[in-house]
């Protein structure tokens, strides 16, 4: 069984392939044109054990908003392509991870039904020149195009950076527990039968 997903989006404002096989050993290939972004992206490749390819041309001599957005949608679609009907999967997963003094705890669903709970405030509005507020709004483009239940929640605050690199790192190691296949051949995780 295959687990690959392969996305390619062309808009006005972007153009953006993603590939993700949720068996892979976290081999990461991202180049986005957003250096901040790049970098969180591979935690969540690396620390999801995802094998994931990005690659975004988008117009960040506006903003990196379009990017971000878009490169969100891409990876949602492709990742609810890799998990198919989710037969034989964990379903659930939850991670609690720390970088330094930040601790960051994340529950997934891969329920079929898209809902994010957010609760990760953040001291600074800019790292470098990547707007912070971007991060959440990548995270409801990625929830609403894979159709998965995300709850965020920071405990411990401290470095924006370390922040969002906790952040990235709980989704991933989250999300690797919920698509792992640890019921080959059984039903659909779900009392209804389906995940949608």
């Amino acid at each position: 069984m295959t687990r690959i997903g392969r996305v390619e989006r062309t808009t006005k404002e972007t153009t953006i392939i993603v590939e993700v096989d949720l068996d892979g050993g976290g081999k990461v290939e991202v180049s986005t044109g957003v250096p901040f972004f790049d970098h969180m992206l591979d935690q969540l490749g690396r620390h999801g054990r995802l094998d994931l390819t990005v690659r975004a041309d988008g117009d960040t001599e506006i903003d990196d908003h379009h990017t971000v957005e878009d490169v969100g949608i891409a990876l949602g679609q492709a990742l609810a392509e890799a998990w198919g009907d989710r037969a034989g999967v964990e379903r659930f997963g939850d991670a609690t991870v720390p970088i330094d003094e930040c601790l960051t705890r994340t529950a997934v669903d891969l329920a079929g039904r898209p809902y994010l709970v957010w609760d990760a405030p953040v001291p600074l509005e800019v790292i470098g020149t990547f707007e912070t507020s971007l991060v959440k709004h990548f995270f409801e483009a990625v929830i609403a195009n894979s159709r998965m239940t995300l709850h965020v929640k920071l405990l411990e605050p401290g470095n924006t950076h370390h922040v969002f690199e906790s952040v990235f790192k709980s989704f991933a190691v989250a999300l690797r527990r919920a698509v792992a296949v640890t019921a080959p051949g059984a039903a659909v995780p779900s009392t209804k039968g389906v995940l949608q």
